[in-house]
């Protein structure tokens, strides 16, 4: 009869593990406020650099057959063909160029839609047979003006239903920490975008809905053993509860975090020039959605209260609160 060895997995976090992150509770939840309102102004003081999606205008990827390309003479002859500013960058290999061209205006929306047409007939025909087109991307004004909305709308559909998700799954104060944590990492991620001048594009509202449900599903696992815990502890205080809760799910929170990240900066270092700053909004999105969930949502579980056996409308709300 042959044997089948026993193997046992490989802990990467020692069991009974007590790292003391409610010591931190304060300074890293304030800091994060001061962040979250230095966003808020580098958005209303830079705001974004949408992109086409956004603003309107004419992208166009193309390769050239000739090899590497002379961006310098390229953008001289695209300037001179009065449409306005052209903006061409290089990216992966030096034969890929990007060019991208301003908003053509008229009398009324459809003109512009129009000569935005015209606007890439005359820049393929300046790039001749020497270049071959790989993506078009032509938006009107109207059209450009409605998707920065849907995006917004998108956005903000997606936190409500998150809150009154969270609200119905546990208690108010649990769904006030989650909308805070949410609120953290797109106002994070958005301000990032903001103060680097990084494109912004409905790729980025992909990233960002995709932040919300990554963070989301972080801060659930540990409300739930919070959840647990305060009805297994009745007599622990709420800090050493947290703290306790925490650790329990911290093996799953940075291991999931950790296979993620690794995948995104692969993504990243050589996924290509198109979805960089997806990748990059992504990649920033789960290093802050896992911060998030530890340093925010546990803490305003703190400083709100929070029932100690739900089970029990009798049971004291509150309990002596433990240093740790």
């Amino acid at each position: 009869m042959m044997l089948i060895p026993d193997f046992k997995g490989f802990d990467f976090f020692p069991h009974g593990l007590q790292l003391p992150f409610m010591r931190y509770k304060s300074l890293c939840f304030w800091a994060s406020v001061v962040a979250m309102v230095l966003s808020l102004v580098v958005i209303g003081v830079r705001g974004f650099n949408y992109g086409v999606d956004f603003k309107g205008g004419t992208m166009l990827e193309v390769q050239s057959k000739a090899g590497a390309v002379d961006v310098q003479a390229l953008r001289q002859k695209l300037g001179g063909l009065g449409l306005g500013e052209v903006q061409i960058q290089t990216f992966g290999a030096p034969t890929d160029i990007l060019i991208r061209v301003e908003q053509q205006t008229g009398k009324d929306p459809r003109d512009g839609e129009v000569k935005q047409q015209e606007a890439l007939k005359k820049i393929v025909a300046a790039l001749g047979d020497g270049y071959t087109q790989r993506r078009v991307e032509v938006v009107g004004p109207a059209v450009s003006s409605e998707l920065r909305m849907t995006g917004l709308i998108a956005v903000l559909c997606s936190v409500l239903a998150i809150i009154a998700y969270v609200w119905f799954r546990f208690e108010w104060q649990f769904a006030v920490g989650a909308v805070m944590a949410l609120a953290h990492d797109v106002l994070l991620t958005a301000g990032v975008f903001s103060f680097f001048q990084l494109e912004f594009d409905l790729s980025i509202v992909a990233a960002l809905l995709t932040i919300l449900g990554y963070s989301v599903n972080d801060t659930v696992v540990v409300a739930d053993r919070i959840r647990e815990n305060l009805r297994k502890f009745k007599r622990m205080g709420l800090n050493e509860l947290l703290n306790l809760s925490i650790n329990e799910t911290l093996s799953r929170t940075i291991l999931t975090g950790t296979t993620t990240i690794m995948v995104l900066i692969v993504l990243y270092l050589f996924g290509g020039e198109v979805i960089r700053n997806f990748s990059f909004a992504m990649l920033f999105g789960v290093v802050v959605g896992t911060y998030s969930s530890i340093f925010i949502s546990a803490p305003i579980l703190d400083y709100l209260g929070v029932k100690r056996d739900w089970s029990d409308t009798n049971a004291p709300s509150g309990g002596a609160k433990a240093r740790v």
